[in-house]
């Protein structure tokens, strides 16, 4: 067994090369410690103006109304707790991939010479390596299963889907193996419509994202 999570490190944290998601974490944690810094003061809202009258105009966030859980036992209930968990840990870099996937497309679009492209790749790699190799190391293989759905959930495409695109079809299937060997998919998709467990994931999102949960 740990002998087991040993290689499952490790092999995180060479997937930190290799995956567009872990490239991306390069700029998002940045700009977060930015905001984060920042100090204000009151809050910002539209109005409204009637008469002589200046009303605040806010806007409420949805509230999700489910039917209250019901676990068939300790263990069942066990489970949902720590997969809330993982969600509130994992979904934060997910949802990074989706509003960066983007930028990063862009950018690579706007270099025109390949060689350019791969000397922009390689340097991103290295910083996200060196910033977040740590982090990375941290994720049980639980969380590393939960990450690779959820990049499908917001990107709309597989990790190895991502990695294939950005590396490489030999790349893609060698990081494949790895992970098949961990029990891990690169190309585990995300689909409420028939899978229990993803709609149980879905509804924790919503919860989560809301501030219910």
């Amino acid at each position: 067994m740990k002998t087991q999570k040993l290689l499952f490190l490790s092999t995180m944290s060479s997937l930190v090369k290799y995956t567009l998601l872990l490239l991306c974490l390069f700029f998002s944690l940045h700009s977060f410690a930015e905001e984060k810094n920042k100090q204000t003061e009151g809050v910002l809202c539209r109005m409204v103006v009637k008469g002589n009258d200046t009303v605040p105009h806010i806007i409420l966030r949805t509230v999700y109304v489910f039917p209250p859980e019901k676990f068939k036992n300790k263990r069942q209930e066990k489970f949902y707790w720590k997969t809330v968990y993982n969600v509130k840990k994992v979904l934060p870099y997910a949802k990074v991939v989706g509003k960066i996937l983007a930028e990063t497309n862009d950018t690579l679009m706007k270099i025109p010479k390949e060689k350019d492209r791969k000397k922009y790749m390689k340097q991103l790699e290295k910083n996200i390596f060196k910033t977040y190799e740590g982090d990375m190391k941290k994720f049980t293989l639980s969380q590393g299963k939960l990450l690779i759905q959820l990049i499908d959930r917001e990107c709309d495409q597989t990790s190895y889907s991502l990695i294939k695109s950005y590396r490489g079809g030999f790349v893609a299937a060698f990081w494949q193996g790895f992970a098949r060997l961990l029990g891990a998919d690169l190309k585990s998709d995300f689909d409420i419509r028939s899978s229990e467990k993803d709609k149980m994931v879905e509804r924790i999102i919503l919860l989560v994202e809301s501030g219910q949960l």
